[in-house]
């Protein structure tokens, strides 16, 4: 890129300090610093100037927005692994290359999930909430707050791709018994690693686990794949755990089952609407049956930055005439 004119980069949201400068040497860089989710007009605005933008999973890339971008736009750098929030298949017939940060995010993720999956069923929260309340407790009673261990569990894992895989592995040291169900089997090496059980039968495998990982990604074939007929396999003493995408689970089923006492409780990190989180949820975490994260799994400084670093990556590779590394192409019908 040495010698020409920086390409205009937008960014739609505020990035690590250390990420932004970089962009900011290497590019024509328009950065997001008050961290304002950009209006329909804002993002319209963007994708008719910039040579290249830069979006989240905040910002809705359809096909009526790509339809309003000018010629110059080239690329769609996005910032973060998922690319539901893209319309990859309308942008690939405009002739914009899209991108995604894959790869950085699978052992921050998997702590989360691990994170959740231990305090649902020892009640974490419950106990850390009576302390912050009345910051009054009574001392020790053998038959106060008490949880369900997770040791000799089951675990069902939907989707055993790099995270499911991560996640495997730290259940496996907390002796969980590991269990999965994936488009494809695993190498067998991976299978005999974690002792893993395959499922091709995704309803088989939920009416016998005792916890249940969704870490699969969003498509149109995922969406409410975990739907109220396949809760309803569930057994009563059994939890939910999600760190992947809100819409894989029908989440008024889910929530109409905790309700009802059909299932033990969820830990969540995603939600079907979010950033609006349906307000039943909040009055299942107040009672303790639910733990609820604002999307956290991924929250980690070193994530963010790698992040960072690759969309530089892709954006330089490009402008140098090259393939970029993490080219997302449009999925197969």
């Amino acid at each position: 890129m040495a010698g020409r004119k920086k390409p205009l980069v937008v960014i739609t949201r505020k990035l690590p300090d250390q990420v932004e400068t970089r962009m900011r040497e290497l590019f024509d860089a328009r950065l997001n610093v008050d961290d304002r989710p950009l209006s329909r007009e804002e993002l319209i605005a963007a994708v008719q100037e910039a040579e290249v933008l830069v979006p989240t999973i905040t910002d809705r890339i359809d096909a009526d927005l790509l339809a309003q971008a000018g010629e110059q736009l080239k690329l769609i750098a996005n910032y973060g692994n998922g690319v539901d929030h893209i319309d990859v298949v309308a942008a690939n017939e405009r002739g914009i290359t899209v991108t995604n940060t894959p790869n950085v995010l699978t052992e921050d993720t998997a702590d989360m999930t691990m994170a959740l999956m231990l305090a649902v069923p020892r009640r974490l929260t419950e106990g850390a909430a009576i302390l912050r309340g009345s910051g009054k407790w009574a001392g020790w009673s053998p038959t106060w707050m008490l949880g369900n261990r997770i040791w000799g569990k089951r675990l069902g894992i939907v989707g055993m791709g790099r995270i499911g895989t991560a996640v495997a592995r730290r259940a496996k040291a907390f002796g969980i018994s590991i269990h999965y169900h994936n488009r494809r089997r695993v190498a067998p090496m991976i299978e005999d690693e974690l002792e893993a059980t395959y499922w091709d039968s995704l309803d088989q495998m939920l009416a016998r686990m005792d916890i249940i990982s969704v870490n699969c990604p969003s498509t149109p074939a995922t969406f409410h794949l975990l739907s109220a007929r396949r809760l309803a396999l569930m057994q009563p003493t059994a939890y939910l755990v999600n760190t992947a995408r809100g819409d894989v689970v029908d989440e008024d089923a889910l929530i109409r089952m905790i309700e009802e006492g059909r299932l033990a409780g969820a830990g969540l990190d995603v939600f079907e609407h979010e950033p609006a989180v349906n307000r039943r949820l909040v009055k299942l975490a107040e009672r303790g049956k639910v733990v609820i994260l604002p999307h956290m799994g991924s929250a980690t400084i070193e994530g963010r930055i790698d992040m960072g670093e690759k969309v530089i990556i892709n954006i330089r590779t490009f402008f140098d005439g090259h393939r970029p590394p993490d080219r997302v192409l449009p999925r197969r019908a």
